[in-house]
């Protein structure tokens, strides 16, 4: 029971972050009443489009998989004097409906749009909250929230022995998938900023984004917060996994099936991408030695911020300061450049929007450190 409670319980980081978009005084909003996602679509009829079954998880392109979209249900529309916000349910796989929340700021026709991905295990309440819509759509800028697979509502129909580190090329490769079939359902709906794409990520999120960088150029700018990586020595010094379970994770087959999707070695080639790696260094999820590998890895294309610890992460953060940069770099991003000829999935985003269609580099604060304990 003490391991099953140490996953479900949140990191004090990502407390802290939440703490950072919640500081705002509340602002009250006129909400239509709850509505369930029942199984209509927007137009009020069942869905009749089948759900594909075919996925290649060690891949991060789309190419090698058939995820084929239900029509979106639109299960509730919230009115804010500051902001709307949708709750969608969207489809591609079997037993797997995703809660995709959409939210825009008032009084902007077509505006950039961050994807909002926080760590195994958050759960979606957080894009329910007032103040968190209002922080993360100042400025001019829509928020787009979901939850990674086998994380809160997409963790079903499962025996309790597997969860998101035992299933980890399966959590990471179908959540890189995600991004860019959200990204293909968003492209559809003509009142967001394609040409400006962000992504906000914490821990797996932030490995998720890293990845889906790299196979989609759709995305223009990530913000990492200690992405997990380096899947050697994370899995075998991390506090998030629990000691009888460590020897499953670092036999040679099944760090073989996660090695592609080791953010170490895609963060090199992002390079036309904007990067910021922050990370916080009295993380025990991931490992001092895992910090310092990904840092060496981002070290060529990233902007690298370093904080001893989360009190001090927090207070260089605190304000409006957590969501500035990702902003400002998408704010004034430099029209699209090529994928790089690397990258063995450069085209991946193309692909994915033809794939199938839907209806429907700031300076440090002086608090921070900028170079890791030897």
């Amino acid at each position: 029971m003490q391991h099953l409670w140490r996953r479900s319980r949140f990191r004090e980081l990502l407390a802290v972050l939440l703490f950072l978009l919640f500081t705002n005084p509340r602002i009250g909003w006129a909400q239509q009443p709850e509505s369930k996602l029942v199984g209509l679509n927007q137009a009020g009829s069942a869905s009749a489009r089948p759900v594909g079954n075919l996925e290649d998880w060690s891949s991060l392109s789309l190419a090698n998989s058939e995820l084929i979209p239900e029509r979106p249900l639109l299960g509730e529309k919230d009115d804010n004097p500051h902001f709307t916000r949708e709750l969608l349910q969207v489809k591609w796989r079997q037993g797997d409906p995703i809660d995709l929340y959409v939210i825009r700021p008032k009084g902007v026709a077509k505006p950039p749009a961050i994807l909002y991905l926080y760590s195994y295990p958050s759960e979606t309440e957080v894009f329910r909250g007032d103040t968190y819509c209002t922080n993360v759509t100042k400025d001019g800028f829509a928020a787009i929230g979901f939850v990674s697979a086998l994380t809160g509502h997409r963790y079903t129909f499962r025996p309790m022995k597997q969860w998101f580190v035992s299933e980890l090329q399966e959590a990471l490769g179908s959540s890189v998938h995600d991004v860019q079939m959200i990204l293909n359902y968003l492209a559809t709906r003509d009142d967001l900023d394609m040409t400006k794409i962000g992504m906000f990520g914490v821990g797996s999120g932030a490995t998720i984004a890293i990845l889906a960088a790299a196979a989609d150029p759709r995305i223009k700018t990530i913000d990492l917060i200690d992405p997990w990586g380096d899947w050697p020595d994370w899995m075998a010094k991390s506090s998030l996994i629990p000691e009888g379970e460590r020897p499953n994770y670092v036999k040679p087959e099944f760090l073989k099936k996660v090695e592609p999707l080791d953010p170490v070695e895609w963060l090199p080639q992002l390079k036309s991408q904007h990067v910021r790696l922050q990370q916080v260094l009295d993380d025990s999820v991931t490992p001092r030695i895992a910090q310092k590998r990904i840092k060496a890895a981002a070290s060529g294309t990233a902007q690298i911020v370093a904080f001893d610890t989360t009190k001090q992460f927090s207070r260089a953060e605190s304000g409006d300061k957590l969501l500035q940069w990702i902003k400002d770099q998408l704010r004034l991003a430099s029209p699209p450049q090529p994928a790089t000829q690397n990258s063995r999935n450069s085209q991946a985003g193309k692909q994915a929007l033809e794939s199938s269609s839907v209806q429907s580099n700031g300076v440090p604060s002086n608090d921070v450190q900028s170079k890791h304990d030897e």
